[in-house]
């Protein structure tokens, strides 16, 4: 019987959707494509379920529009006027070879259009990725704050933006760098902008030094080389020569400044901020975001292997894990301090940015959290063109005299002039409040709103008197405005100095050293060595290690032995600070959700139990992804990753269901991967695949033939994080128990 080649390949696609009952996101679009081109004129196709659209127009009244409305109204392509087009694939030409004429408007409004399709991207943190989500207040902040937004249950929406500094818009994701953490909170008083880092402290001081790391640390001007890199001549140049620079450095050398995740992130607000509440009281404060997840990182050997084989690996498991309803998690916390006149607590000078104040003696006390629920529905729309600024405020929440955070006030309002092209960057969709506006502002580039009235200036008569001032009650929700607290500023002479309070620039940055375990501090160590070894200039090495030796000498030994340089002695005391617990990331247990678990399978094997046990990694807020010679199915259960396609970096453990054979493709000059070493009965794709996630310190598990692929490998079934069994059932419990602690650091002895 003949069987139409259509009719066929639709079944094999119905019968393959069937099977795909544990979805792996990543899916295009919201409906699956067809292979034939559609001709038959439809709307536009809704946007997928983890999208929506902008609840707000241009002056902040509400829309009306569902959430599934798309910008694009029309069945039928138009131009941007709304005129109906039949051809988009051939330009006006005098004759089917003639030139193109100059009346061809279409062709000369898309190409234009496409010609200013980029704007200019952010001098720093232009790589980066951000998402939809809603705040929840605790109620537990209302002594210090009367910022709505923190009222207990009160839900605010929110959009957050991720980012690295120093890299390039088309840089990788997992370079080694500060990540910054920012958040626009749409409050019923106004937007709320808490614009953070990933690490608590700063370079410098004085934003006015801010030009001067920025350009020391992005490439050298010369060759426009390293991209994205702090591993050069002049960044380290500039920070042994500004040892105020010291503090954050050592984070950005830790762990810290190779995230595994956003998710896995924590957030701080680096300045102090003045928080007023209802009475008018004031308190000093620190923001920091606390994930559910707990703080993970890279190793440096993932980082680097992720940076080719997936540059966009942040983003990617950002919008994989909300697509997958493993929405990412975070508590607000605040440190309180006295608003006290000099403005110190424990000695620690509250202005100075690049101190801490230990979490020990002043814990952070949780006021809300922040759930990231909704994927943006154009990148270029929201995460290009969301404009943060510290200096967008509400009632309740006022800055202090940092004078980095005073020159962050300037600049950022300076950038969106440039970046946006004109004053009307806040009524950009992603930009604009949620509650109605009268700011008076007219006319310039890219005014969207039409406004009415004929007095657009106070006091006036013939609007009416509209706007009228609000009220000066702080108690009265309804009427409140924002109000600069009444902080008396004492008389002083005009300098260009520092405080002696900021003199220190080593005694945190060895309690940071010291509360570090023995393996972060080979990482330490290998980070300062791996930078250092990549400066050209001598000088520039041996300043640094004096900064080192002045942190400690063990650090400064082994860096200058990998450098081949001997170590000099400390030029100032070394203070022996208590270690900090909460600045270690080795902690736990932590919560599964949104961890990508692999699955070896043979399809020669033994494969009872995997597909119960796929189904009950889904349900626990995982993601299991099946690895297997070849693509399609095996046994009715999808293939994610083949052995040529997959790599370890995909997957946070590694679980065996078998130890397959040299597949078809296992050839050296197909996959290089196929000339790993290992058993010549066992895939070398599958061999490396184990090797790595050993070296990377992540729980593999094992049952069955999975065991005899443990020691085709190499791998010792008796080693730490090494988990074996008699069923999937079995070894995946006592998997989950051990991968809530990340890693298996234990695996490996340490000569710190």
């Amino acid at each position: 019987m003949h069987v139409n080649p259509k009719d066929a390949a639709k079944a094999a696609k119905d019968k393959l959707e069937g099977l795909l009952d544990v979805t792996v996101p990543g899916v295009p679009g919201p409906a699956p494509a067809t292979v034939e081109e559609p001709t038959t004129p439809k709307p536009p196709l809704p946007p997928k379920p983890d999208q929506g659209a902008p609840a707000t127009g241009a002056t902040g009244a509400r829309t009306g529009a569902p959430p599934t409305a798309r910008a694009q109204q029309s069945a039928y392509l138009t131009n941007s006027t709304g005129t109906r087009l039949r051809d988009t694939d051939h330009s006006l030409k005098a004759g089917s070879r003639g030139p193109t004429l100059l009346q061809d408007h279409h062709l000369r409004e898309k190409i234009t259009h496409f010609d200013h399709e980029r704007i200019p991207e952010r001098v720093v943190h232009a790589r980066g990725a951000g998402a939809h989500g809603v705040f929840e207040g605790y109620g537990t902040a209302e002594s210090v704050s009367m910022a709505g937004l923190f009222a207990k249950g009160k839900q605010t929406p929110v959009f957050t933006r991720f980012s690295t500094v120093l890299g390039s818009r088309g840089s990788a994701d997992t370079v080694r760098d500060t990540r910054g953490f920012a958040t626009k909170f749409y409050t019923d008083e106004g937007n709320w902008d808490l614009v953070a880092n990933n690490i608590p402290v700063f370079f410098i001081q004085d934003g006015i030094k801010f030009p001067d790391v920025i350009h020391a640390g992005k490439p050298h001007p010369d060759r426009e080389i390293p991209q994205a890199q702090s591993a050069h001549d002049t960044f380290w140049d500039f920070v042994s020569l500004h040892t105020e620079a010291q503090h954050h450095t050592m984070w950005n050398m830790s762990d810290r400044g190779i995230p595994r995740s956003y998710r896995m992130m924590e957030g701080f607000g680096v300045h102090t901020f003045r928080c007023i509440n209802a009475e008018g009281a004031t308190s000093l404060v620190k923001f920091h975001w606390k994930p559910k997840l707990g703080v993970h990182s890279l190793t440096w050997e993932e980082a680097q292997m992720v940076g080719g084989i997936d540059p966009d690996f942040h983003r990617r498991d950002l919008y994989d894990a909300i697509e997958a309803g493993a929405h990412p998690e975070w508590e607000l916390g605040i440190q309180v301090f006295p608003d006290e006149p000099d403005q110190m607590f424990a000695a620690i000078d509250l202005l100075d940015p690049t101190k801490i104040v230990p979490e020990e003696i002043a814990p952070v006390q949780p006021i809300g959290k922040l759930t990231l629920n909704a994927n943006p529905t154009n990148f270029f729309a929201e995460v290009e063109q969301v404009a943060f600024h510290v200096g967008h405020l509400v009632p309740g929440i006022d800055v202090t005299d940092d004078p980095l955070l005073q020159t962050r006030l300037f600049s950022y309002v300076d950038t969106q002039l440039s970046r946006l092209g004109g004053p009307n960057y806040n009524q950009i969709p992603v930009n604009r409040p949620h509650v109605p506006t009268n700011d008076m502002f007219r006319d310039g580039f890219h005014q969207h709103a039409v406004h009415s009235g004929v007095a657009p200036y106070k006091p006036n008569s013939l609007d009416g008197g509209c706007p009228f001032a609000a009220g000066a009650d702080l108690s009265d929700e309804e009427t409140r405005a924002f109000v600069e607290a009444a902080v008396k500023v004492s008389e002083a002479t005009k300098v260009r100095a520092n405080p002696a309070s900021y003199d220190d620039h080593y005694s945190q940055v060895r309690q940071f050293w010291l509360s570090m375990t023995p393996v972060k501090k080979e990482h330490i160590i290998r980070a300062y060595t791996f930078e250092l070894g990549k400066c050209y200039e001598q000088a520039v090495k041996e300043r640094q290690l004096q900064s080192l030796a002045n942190i400690d000498p063990v650090l400064c030994q082994e860096v200058a032995t990998g450098l081949g340089l001997p170590a000099p002695e400390p030029t100032v005391p070394l203070e022996d600070l208590e270690p900090s617990p909460a600045l270690s990331q080795v902690k736990g247990p932590f919560p599964p959700d949104g961890r990508m678990v692999g699955i070896v399978v043979d399809p020669d094997g033994d494969l009872s139990g995997v597909d119960a046990l796929r189904r009950t990694i889904h349900g626990a807020g995982m993601v299991p992804l099946v690895f297997g010679p070849h693509g399609g199915t095996i046994e009715g259960m999808p293939v994610q990753r083949t052995f040529a396609t997959g790599r370890s970096v995909e997957v946070d453990v590694l679980l065996l269901a078998g130890a397959p054979k040299p597949a078809p493709d296992a050839l050296t000059n197909r996959d290089a991967k196929a000339g790993a070493p290992g058993s010549p009965a066992l895939d070398p794709r599958v061999a490396l695949l184990v090797q790595e996630c050993h070296r990377h310190a992540k729980v593999i598990g094992a049952w069955g033939e999975g065991v005899t692929a443990l020691g085709g490998a190499g791998v010792a079934a008796d080693d730490a994080g090494i988990v074996t069994g008699d069923s999937p059932a079995d070894v995946f419990a006592g998997v989950s128990e051990q991968m809530a602690f990340h890693r298996v650091w234990d695996r490996f002895p340490t000569a710190v």
